[in-house]
């Protein structure tokens, strides 16, 4: 039997290393075939890598990016100009907001008087619910119920204007709280359109005037002729001195 030279025995030793302990002696493996082996598992691995990438791939191509309008934007279309439009659409779509409520102050003859916090288009008869109702014996024929409340007002109920301070005036027609008349510069004209004045009482309350230098408060009303409390208390929230 010839003796195998010292190459052959080097082929033992790596097969031998690599296979397992059943097969040893049974299956030699070469140089040759060791990178046979190896190539077949690289291009294996490489296949199976590059298939899951294009799996990973193509549904991020075809799908939809979302604009913030909930419209959809095809993927050409995402670039910088078309989001810039997508955002302008958004803001110009957003309704205006309005306030929700309106705060009032409720003074007067009422069971809690104070701060009243409404819903938005509240009346003057749900401000003074609010404040608990009316005290017994106490008229608001003066005021008007139907009104539409206006957010930061002051709705006095039975008592007159204090010295010096103008109340609140209910709005005009078209909304907007009406000016209040000023009994040191107002004519007699302006005078009559106070409510509980005529042409007598307005040229009494301007000889007052003229004979006392004007009015400091506009409780002094009760000094001219023809003014008493009742119509005091009708005339104050309309005037300042």
């Amino acid at each position: 039997m010839p003796v195998p030279g010292r190459h052959a025995a080097r082929r033992v030793r790596l097969g031998s290393g690599l296979l397992p302990a059943t097969l040893r002696g049974r299956v030699l493996l070469g140089p040759a075939q060791l990178a046979v082996v190896a190539v077949l598992v690289a291009v294996g691995l490489a296949v199976t890598a590059w298939w899951v990438v294009r799996s990973d791939a193509e549904p991020a191509a075809g799908r939809a990016i979302a604009a913030p309008t909930g419209a959809l934007v095809q993927p050409a279309q995402a670039g910088p100009d078309a989001a810039v439009a997508a955002v302008s659409d958004g803001a110009a779509a957003a309704p205006a907001t309005s306030p929700a409520t309106v705060t009032v102050d409720v003074a007067g003859k009422v069971r809690r008087p104070g701060i009243a916090v409404l819903d938005a288009g509240s009346r003057v008869v749900d401000a003074l619910e609010a404040a608990g109702g009316v005290r017994p014996g106490v008229h608001v024929s003066d005021l008007n119920l139907a009104r539409v409340l206006i957010d930061g007002e002051q709705i006095l109920v039975g008592v007159p204007a204090p010295p010096g301070v103008a109340a609140t005036s209910p709005p005009a027609a078209g909304g907007a709280p009406a000016a209040l008349v000023n009994l040191n510069t107002a004519d007699e004209g302006q005078l009559e359109t106070l409510p509980e004045v005529g042409p007598v009482t307005a040229a009494a309350i301007v000889a007052w005037r003229d004979t006392h230098g004007g009015f400091s408060s506009v409780d002094e009303l009760l000094e001219v002729d023809g003014i008493g409390e009742a119509t005091l208390a009708k005339i104050a929230p309309h005037v300042t001195v």
